[in-house]
């Protein structure tokens, strides 16, 4: 999205950042009937489609952390993200036929969608991986995330700097290689 200038739906984006519950009620109140009535006419129901529109809004929220900058209409990249979210679902689910009507689509929500998608793969990767790890080199790290110094991490976890350090280089470089072992990794790359 380098270069390209900030669509005025932009405003979204920075609302579910800011967690303004206004323009989320307005975000649900604009755009969830049409994602309803695609999930209903694609084998779901109003429990399913909800439940779509919230994870959506959920990976929004955790992609805007990372300064998600729109180039294209909120109703496109929402509603495809909800409508690739929901394909996922039924691709779990064995013998479902699926109606996919002729959408034109915005080049930049299409791209957005894949820029969150990939992130939130991302995500779960780092997180499943990350549970892999010992319980003492997962405290240590989501200590000395958490906080700003190891010199903080040390006096919190009551050992002494040098050992936090070495002790978070071999979890980080343990951490490096149960990723990059993984086969969703090497998808991701492929990609």
């Amino acid at each position: 999205m380098d270069g390209k200038k900030p669509h005025a739906d932009q405003r979204y984006i920075d609302a579910i950042r800011e967690n303004n519950s206004d323009v989320i009620r307005e975000i649900y109140k604009k755009y969830s009937g049409k994602v309803v009535a695609f999930i209903h006419k694609n084998n779901g129901d109003t429990d399913e489609a909800r439940d779509i529109i919230q994870e959506t809004l959920i990976t929004i929220y955790q992609q805007a952390g990372n300064s998600l900058t729109l180039t294209c209409p909120f109703d496109a990249y929402f509603f495809l993200l909800c409508k690739r979210k929901w394909f996922n679902k039924l691709k779990e689910k064995k013998g479902v036929t699926i109606t996919e009507e002729a959408l034109s689509v915005h080049d930049d929500s299409l791209l957005h969608v894949l820029e969150t998608e990939t992130f939130e793969a991302k995500k779960d990767l780092f997180e499943s991986k990350f549970e892999e790890l010992g319980e003492k080199c997962r405290e240590l790290l989501r200590l000395s995330f958490a906080l700003s110094s190891l010199e903080e991490v040390a006096s919190q976890l009551n050992v002494t700097y040098g050992y936090v350090r070495k002790k978070k280089s071999l979890c980080m470089g343990a951490l490096t290689e149960l990723i990059h072992n993984s086969p969703a990794y090497k998808a991701l790359k492929s990609n």
